[in-house]
Parts: structure tokens; C-alpha cells; sequence
């Protein structure tokens, strides 16, 4: 059975992202993976170029940003209380001639969109689990629990436990972190300012991130035992905990949504591409959620697979051939490898006892604070890559 010139494994924010581009293009495409869970409780803070490609997309802003909130300033706080602490860093969009750094969209809702929007343009979905991969000269063909499909092309988005990425033997680096995630939604008595702001504290960043009215999503990560502790709290009681965390900058904590924790895990890949497959998101790469970069990262994957498919296509070349694979490898290597060393080092950095691994970091937040041109830098590099956006993630 044949799933198209090419086939998208996976239904999360990437994978469907590709599909929709692919489609879009005209090129014949199926999207392999079960229903989505439309009942997670996180959010996404994405940044300009992935807005960029949901309104090229035609999903922007329609339904969607009504209920988002933009992210105009970010605020990094040194909570270590540690013997050298850095000063307080405050980044505004404007700085850089930007409206938002990026808006904060809720995951059951960019998920069904995205989902919807590739039906419409023409991806076909298939509901069944991957369960193993065969490659050949001129087409590779997915194993699923409903049959095989064959295409000249893989995008495999099937997640940090890809069975695509198993079956062509490619290694990833994996690794644990001594902590848990929360992630929530709490209301509160004072404005957000549309400032989404990042405690640094001993067990990881405590994440605020606006969300319409007074109301802000949280990522939490604290060591296993206290996320547990956090986690069988009273609304109440939680609250409480979060309103000594913030230290009052959002004024009375109260509503809190539903609460569900993730444990930190890290996994990377030298090598994105084997055998007609680009591997996208979290088959390739998982972060720590430190500045936003996970998903976005995670985007740019599915918009350089799709452009790199959709321009083979188009001069009538094969999308699987070894030059496509080898251009994807070179790009996101470039982006994905850099980004994701910085974020384990921060993160590192705080869970680490050694004091001169904190005094390091405080310095480093600290020059960035000082320098003027430093500061736009590290905004413009927070946003996207310096060089090599996909065309469907430009303005």
C-alpha cells in the first residue's frame, strides 16, 4: 500500500507541522501515529518564526490567538541564593524591533488545528502505531499495526522513543536529570505585563509564562521527591507554593488547573538523516525547558524537511536521495547541536553543588545584562538561527 511520496510518523506539533507543509505543496502524504492527547495542560511558548509558519499555514491568527497571550518582555532571576548571584535580566521585544518575542499557545488547541488543517489539505491520517521500518533502493516502507505503507521519503516525528530511529540503527546519547517538571496554569490578582519570567533556582527554573488575562501557565522542575510532594498538594496548598516562589510579583495566586508532571530526560543524535529519513523533534533531540527552545527547534526540523522535500519535488528529483539527506544533516546540526549544549549547561549549572559552575553562570548572565549589543544577540539568536530560516517560517 502506498502512503504517498512521502509519509510523516508521528502526531505532535512537528510532525503534523511537516504534514500540513507538505500537503500544502501538493506532494502526497500520510501521517502515521494514534489520536493525539488533547488533554495535556502545557503550553508552548513559540517563537516569532514558528507564529510566522502557523499564519503561513493559514492558522494564524484565526481561532488560535484569542486564546494566547504575546510575549512582549522576559525577565531571567537568579533565585540560587547562592554566594554570587547574578542581577536581574530584563529582555523586551522592542529591543530588536519586534511587536512579541513570541506568543504562548496552548497544546490542546495548536495540536487539533494543526491536525485539522493537514485533513484539509489533503494528508491522508492513518491511526495506528509504527512498529518497524524496511528500506529500499527507491522507497521505504513503514510496518504499522494496520499494514505497511511505502513512500521515496520518512519524516520520522515518532518521539524520544522513535521506533524509526531504532530500526535504522542510528544511536542516540540519552540521559536523566535529577529532576520532575510541573506543568499547570494558575490565575492571579496582579497584570503579567505580558512578561513571562524565569525564576533560576537551586532544582531547575520555576517558568511563568502569560497566558489571557490574569491567568499565566507554569513549568515547575524540582527534584523528584518535592514534584511529588507538589504534586499531591491541595489547590490550595499549591498556590501557596507558587505565591512564595514568585515573591509576590503576580500578586494572589488562586485557580490552579490541572497539574501533571514529566520527568527530565536529555537524548541527542550526530547523525539526523539514514536511509530516505529525516529524523524531527524529539526522535533527534530533547531538552530541558530553558528558554523556550524545545519545540521551536523542533519546528525548524519539520520546515527544513518539508522545504528540502518540496524543492526535490519540484524539479523532479527524488526526495529520499542521499544530497536532500545530506542538506538536512548540515542544517540542523548547525542550529540543534549548539542550542541544546548551552541549555544542558545551564541547566546543569544550576543542579550542580560546585559553586564555581554557579559563580560562572551569574557572571555570564551578568555580562549579557551590561552589554547592549551582547543583550540584542542573545535575543535574535533566542528567536532563530543567524542563518538558513525555512522559507515557510519567514515573515
Amino acid at each position: 500500500m502506498t502512503g504517498g511520496q512521502a509519509i510523516v510518523a508521528g502526531s505532535g506539533p512537528a510532525g503534523l507541522s511537516a504534514a500540513c507543509l507538505l500537503a500544502e505543496a501538493g506532494i502526497g502524504v500520510t501521517v502515521v501515529a494514534p489520536p493525539p492527547d488533547l488533554n495535556d495542560p502545557r503550553t508552548v511558548a513559540l517563537m516569532r518564526p514558528s507564529i510566522d509558519l502557523l499564519r503561513n499555514l493559514g492558522l494564524w491568527p484565526g481561532t488560535l490567538e484569542g486564546a494566547c497571550a504575546p510575549l512582549r518582555r522576559l525577565r531571567i532571576v537568579d533565585d540560587t541564593g547562592g554566594v554570587v548571584t547574578a542581577p536581574e535580566l530584563n529582555f523586551s521585544a522592542s529591543e530588536i524591533g519586534e511587536e512579541a518575542f513570541g506568543w504562548n499557545v496552548p497544546l490542546a488547541l495548536l495540536v487539533p488545528a494543526l491536525h485539522q488543517r493537514a485533513m484539509d489539505l489533503g494528508a491522508r491520517m492513518l491511526n495506528a502505531r509504527v512498529t518497524g521500518l524496511r528500506v529500499g533502493t527507491k522507497g521505504s516502507t513503514i510496518l504499522t499495526s494496520d499494514g505497511e505503507l511505502t513512500a521515496q521519503v520518512i519524516l520520522a516525528a515518532d518521539g524520544q522513543n522513535s521506533v524509526i530511529r531504532e530500526a535504522l540503527g542510528i544511536k542516540a546519547a540519552k540521559w536523566t536529570y535529577d529532576q520532575t517538571a510541573i506543568a499547570t496554569s494558575f490565575g492571579h490578582s496582579a497584570g503579567h505585563r505580558d512578561t513571562s519570567t524565569e525564576y533560576h533556582r537551586p532544582a531547575g527554573p520555576f517558568t511563568t509564562v502569560p497566558l489571557p488575562g490574569n491567568r499565566s501557565s507554569l513549568v515547575w522542575m524540582e527534584r523528584p521527591a518535592r514534584a511529588a510532594d507538589l504534586i499531591a498538594m491541595d489547590d490550595r496548598q499549591f498556590a501557596a507554593e507558587i505565591q512564595i516562589a514568585t515573591h509576590g510579583y503576580l500578586g494572589r495566586i488562586d485557580a490552579i488547573g490541572p497539574r501533571r508532571s514529566f520527568p527530565m530526560r536529555g537524548a541527542s543524535v550526530q547523525e539526523f538523516t539514514r536511509d530516505r529519513t529525516m529524523l524531527v523533534g524529539e526522535s533527534a533531540h530533547l531538552v530541558p525547558p530553558i528558554g523556550a527552545q524545545g519545540l521551536n527547534m523542533s519546528l525548524r526540523d519539520a520546515a527544513h524537511a518539508a522545504e528540502l522535500v518540496i524543492d526535490a519535488v519540484s524539479i523532479g528529483e527524488d526526495p529520499g536521495a542521499i544530497t536532500v539527506m545530506r542538506d538536512y544533516q548540515a542544517a540542523r546540526r548547525m542550529d540543534i547541536l549548539p542550542r541544546q549544549a548551552i541549555v544542558d549547561a545551564m541547566n546543569r549549572s544550576l543542579l550542580s553543588e560546585f559553586q564555581a559552575f554557579s559563580a560562572t553562570r551569574a557572571l555570564g548572565l551578568a555580562m549579557v545584562a551590561a552589554t547592549p549589543p551582547l543583550r540584542r544577540m542573545v535575543m535574535r539568536r533566542g528567536l532563530a538561527p543567524a542563518m538558513g530560516l525555512p522559507r515557510s517560517m519567514r515573515s
